[in-house]
């Protein structure tokens, strides 16, 4: 049996090696998230709109269509020393994900639409590589594999959903642990697992994360209303890790840390891989937990909206904020499709 994601960080977290969970950090990271959100800094309305790139008008199908392709690209963007991944649009340099936002919206206003899967379902290698073609020349890290998982999506689409990722969510009913039930169902590239000490473990990154941004983009309302939303965790990679650590919230052990500071690449489905994602995912909670308990003891509004997507989101927006003091903590490389 494989265990959801949530019991995988708590399983993982209690026979971990590598990992070690700090409540005292835990604490200050609740509180750091915590003071976020009360400052409206950060909450369930800010999140989407505050970034340029995320669709604004909620055009349906378009907007739930622009969300699954880039979720289903949504994984790798570190780049190798010397080898910096680069978009310039409109104006404005983007890296990271962001460069994955950027490439598609630049592609759609040159008028051809990317995130219809009638029109990734046979795209050529050739064209993909023009539509993520960079600043420095360098070309996206996995372009063959990402080429693949178009191929392999978009035709699914066409042949099962109407070519539209929208009837998947209409499928699903408001229902989050139902839409993530499709998606894995149907779709190869979501499925996140892993084995540690004879017990299978998921995390299903981007297939969480598929559905969290649909929840934020339509603010929990319409077909973003899902009410069971609180069943999803945060979504382990490679980046939310590190501001835990910088938090304190989360340890390293000398083996691990010396693995890291080499730089070296760790494998995907390895010991010190699974132990740093399920700790990031029970470390989450843990930080969720202490809010909540707030909140039930009248410290906390109780109409504060706040879950393991939106302090992931926060997460890995304070990681991006503070990147310059996070440099002395490595983070841990694996090229693999799932985050």
């Amino acid at each position: 049996m494989v265990l959801n994601p949530r019991e995988s960080g708590e399983y993982i977290a209690g026979i971990a090696k590598h990992v070690k969970i700090n409540q005292d950090g835990v604490q200050r990271a609740a509180e750091l998230v915590l003071k976020g959100f009360l400052q409206q800094d950060f909450n369930l309305n800010t999140w989407w709109k505050s970034h340029e790139l995320n669709p604004k008008n909620r055009i349906l199908p378009f907007t739930l269509d622009w969300i699954f392709f880039v979720d289903t690209l949504n994984f790798s963007f570190w780049s190798e020393e010397g080898r910096d991944y680069k978009i310039t649009y409109q104006g404005k340099t983007y890296t990271g994900y962001w460069s994955l936002c950027a490439a598609v919206n630049r592609s759609i206003e040159e008028g051809f639409d990317i995130t219809s899967p009638s029109n990734y379902s046979n795209i050529s290698l050739e064209k993909l590589k023009h539509i993520f073609r960079s600043d420095t020349g360098v070309e996206i890290p996995l372009l063959d594999e990402r080429h693949r998982i178009l191929l392999e999506t978009g035709k699914c689409l066409v042949e099962k959903f109407n070519s539209t990722f929208a009837t998947c969510v209409d499928f699903a009913k408001n229902n989050a642990e139902e839409l993530l039930k499709i998606v894995l169902l149907n779709f190869a590239s979501y499925r996140d697992e892993a084995s540690i000490d004879g017990q299978s473990v998921s995390f299903y990154k981007r297939a969480q994360i598929l559905i969290g941004d649909i929840w934020v983009c339509f603010e929990g309302q319409g077909i973003g209303a899902f009410h069971d939303i609180e069943k999803l965790t945060i979504f382990a990679d490679y980046r939310v890790p590190q501001a835990l650590v910088y938090l304190e919230a989360m340890e390293y052990s000398d083996e691990l840390l010396k693995t890291l500071k080499e730089d070296k690449l760790i494998d995907n489905g390895g010991r010190f891989e699974v132990e740093i994602r399920g700790c990031t995912i029970w470390t989450t909670e843990l930080i969720w937990k202490v809010i909540k308990e707030k909140q039930k003891n009248g410290e906390v509004p109780k109409d504060l909206i706040i879950n393991a997507i939106l302090i992931d989101n926060y997460l890995w927006q304070y990681r991006r904020d503070h990147a310059e003091e996070m440099e002395h903590i490595p983070f841990h490389k694996v090229r693999c499709i799932y985050y």
